[in-house]
C-alpha cells in the first residue's frame, strides 16, 4: 500500500492524552484492528498541544485528571489553538458526574466516556465525531475555496472596468455594463479639437521605433493629464494627432472655454517637452464648435467617437493651421470672445466648405486689462 492510500484509508486519526501509560496501551489494543484509525499517544499535559498540532489529530481523546493540567485546562487550550480550535474532544473519566460534564462541555470538549469506555461504543464514537469534523473541514475549505474565487473574480472585474474607463467615458462605461446595446447621442453645441505634430514625418525617419513611441507617450500622457484637469474628453489619437471633445458626453455650458484653456495649456506643455529632448518638431491645433453625434461602435474592441460636419471643419482648422497656434473658427470665436484674445487670420479656403472667415487663440483677457 502507498503512503497516499495508507493515509486515505487511515481517514481517523486518534490522539490519546493520558498520564498513565497502561492506558495508553489498552486503548492502543482496542483500536489496533481498526484500519481506517491511527492512533497516537502523549502521557504529557504540558505537551499535549504541541503534539496535537504536529500529529493533526481528527478525535482527540483526553483524561480528565492528570498531574499539571487538568482536562478542562486543556480544552481550553484546545479551543484557543487556531489549528485545533475545532477538534472534537472526548473526555475520559473514571466516574460520571453531571457538574463536570457541564464544566467540560462549557470548556469545548465534545463528549464525554467512562473509562475504561466499551471498544465498540469508543470506536463509534470516534468515527461519528471524526466524519462531523471532516466534514466540517471540506466545507470550511469548499468556503475558503468560493472565496478565493469570488475574490479573484471581483479582481478580474475590477480590472476590465479598469480598461473599459480607459477607452470609454465612465459614463458610456456604465451603460455598457447595463448590458445598453446601442449607444448614440446628438449634442447641440460642443467643441471638438485636432492636434497634429506638425513635421512628423521627416523626424520619424530619423529616429529609434522605440525612441519615437516612447516620446509620443511622453506628449499624448501630459496631453491627457490636461483633458482630465479641465474635464475635456479624450476621443482618440490617430498616428501622431490627437483628438478630444468638451461638451460629450456631458453636456456642458462652459464646453468652447474649457477647451481654449486646455489648448493653450498644451502649447505651454508642448514646448516644454521640446526643450527637454531638443527635437524640432511643433504642435499644430484646430478647433470648431457645434452640433454632433457621438457614440459607440465595435463589438469586442469598444471604440467613442464623434460624427458630423463639426468634427469635419475641427479637423480642417487644424491641418489649415500654423505650428504652435491654435487655429478657431468664426463659431468658436463667438463663443469665447468676451473671455478671450483673438487675432483674425482673414477668409481662407477650406477644403470642402468654401470661404471661411477664422482666428488664431492668444489666450485670456487679463482680469487687469484697463
Amino acid at each position: 500500500m502507498t503512503e497516499n492510500n495508507a493515509n486515505q484509508a487511515q481517514r481517523h486519526r486518534v490522539l490519546l492524552i493520558d498520564d498513565q501509560k497502561i492506558i495508553g496501551e489498552a486503548v492502543r489494543r482496542m483500536l489496533a484492528s481498526e484500519s481506517d484509525i491511527l492512533f497516537s499517544f502523549c502521557s504529557s499535559a504540558d505537551e499535549a498541544v504541541t503534539f496535537a498540532i504536529e500529529f493533526k489529530p481528527t478525535v482527540i481523546l483526553q483524561d480528565l485528571v492528570m498531574p499539571g493540567l487538568s482536562g478542562l485546562e486543556l480544552a481550553r487550550r484546545y479551543r484557543a489553538t487556531p489549528s485545533l480550535s475545532q477538534v472534537p474532544v472526548i473526555v475520559l473519566s473514571s466516574q460520571e458526574d453531571a457538574t463536570v460534564k457541564a464544566e467540560l462541555f462549557q470548556a469545548g470538549a465534545n463528549d464525554y466516556l467512562v473509562k475504561l469506555p466499551d471498544r465498540i461504543e469508543l470506536i463509534a464514537r470516534i468515527r461519528v465525531h471524526s466524519e462531523a469534523y471532516q466534514r466540517l473541514l471540506e466545507r470550511d475549505f469548499a468556503f475558503s475555496q468560493l472565496e478565493a474565487s469570488l475574490l479573484q473574480l471581483d479582481r478580474e472585474k475590477a480590472k476590465s472596468e479598469g480598461l473599459l474607463l480607459n477607452i470609454l467615458p465612465h459614463s458610456i462605461a456604465e451603460k455598457l455594463k447595463n448590458n445598453q446595446v446601442t449607444i448614440a447621442q446628438s449634442f447641440e453645441s460642443v467643441t471638438v479639437m485636432f492636434a497634429d505634430l506638425s513635421g512628423f514625418t521627416e523626424y520619424s525617419q530619423h529616429i529609434h521605433p522605440q525612441s519615437l513611441l516612447t516620446l509620443l507617450d511622453e506628449i499624448f500622457s501630459a496631453f491627457d493629464h490636461l483633458a482630465s484637469d479641465h474635464s475635456v474628453e479624450k476621443i482618440k489619437t490617430i498616428g501622431d494627432a490627437y483628438m478630444a471633445a468638451s461638451g460629450v458626453p456631458e453636456i456642458s455650458v462652459n464646453h468652447a472655454e474649457a477647451m481654449a484653456d486646455m489648448t493653450l495649456e498644451m502649447i505651454d506643455v508642448f514646448e516644454r517637452i521640446r526643450e527637454k529632448h531638443n527635437f524640432s518638431l511643433r504642435v499644430r491645433i484646430g478647433m470648431h464648435s457645434g452640433s454632433v453625434v457621438a457614440g459607440v461602435i465595435g463589438k469586442h474592441k469598444f471604440s467613442y467617437d464623434l460624427w458630423g460636419d463639426t468634427v469635419n471643419i475641427a479637423s480642417r482648422m487644424e491641418s489649415h493651421g500654423e505650428a504652435s497656434r491654435i487655429h478657431v473658427s468664426q463659431t468658436t470665436r463667438d463663443l469665447l470672445q468676451s473671455s478671450f484674445r483673438f487675432e483674425e487670420r482673414g477668409e481662407i479656403t477650406i477644403k470642402g466648405k468654401g470661404v471661411m472667415r477664422t482666428y488664431f487663440l492668444l489666450g485670456r483677457i487679463s482680469s487687469t486689462a484697463p
